[in-house]
């Protein structure tokens, strides 16, 4: 029991250890990846979707991009689920709200839920999927006239950006590889890792 709790307290500390040192290359490309990211999404829509009514960035990409440039490594922060993760809970956000769309507490409160169940499900896990599942209720009547043109821009449109950006900042130091694994463009094989498979002999 002591020997299992030690092993666990060394292996905590290291974590912290490394989660605190100050690697100014890291953070360097981690704010220039996330500036360009969410700069190129805002300047897209303030020059030229404003004249037209349409909403082109929304809340959520900015938790995204925490993952997706400051945490390249998780499994939450790889392309399917930065994708399939804000698709998946923009579709049931829209959903929900034409279901329910006097009762805000109620079509909240299961946006939210049915999202993280539905990211379970595809294997999709991104946590800022559940604010854009929640965005389609409690944003603008702007945001409920799209209805499910939601999905697609901002959502998708946006999304796709950010992956964009964040595979060509990732990727312009030999010390920072995205995406982790090399197959991700494979959605329909449900997994958060590439898998390595013996040839048989």
């Amino acid at each position: 029991m002591k020997q299992r709790f030690r092993r666990r307290y060394r292996t905590a500390k290291y974590i912290f250890y490394k989660e605190t040192l100050i690697d100014y290359r890291e953070h360097f490309w981690t704010f220039l990846g996330s500036f360009v990211g969410i700069a190129l999404i805002g300047f897209i829509h303030s020059e030229y979707l404003t004249v037209h009514d349409n909403l082109f960035i929304i809340g959520s990409f900015g938790a995204s991009s925490v993952l997706i440039y400051g945490i390249i490594n998780s499994p939450l922060a790889q392309p399917r689920n930065l994708i399939g993760g804000h698709v998946v809970c923009a579709f049931v956000g829209v959903c929900v709200y034409k279901l329910i769309p006097n009762e805000l507490w109620l079509s909240s409160a299961l946006s939210v839920s049915l999202s993280i169940v539905a990211m379970q499900i595809t294997k999709t896990l991104h946590p800022p999927g559940g604010a854009t599942a929640l965005i389609a209720n409690i944003g603008s009547e702007k945001i409920h006239a799209l209805g499910f043109m939601y999905v697609f821009s901002p959502v998708l449109t946006g999304v796709l950006i950010l992956l964009l950006v964040a595979i060509v900042f990732n990727n312009a130091t030999p010390h920072r590889k995205y995406p982790h694994n090399k197959h991700w463009y494979k959605l329909w094989k449900r997994s958060y890792r590439g898998k390595r498979t013996r040839n048989p002999k």
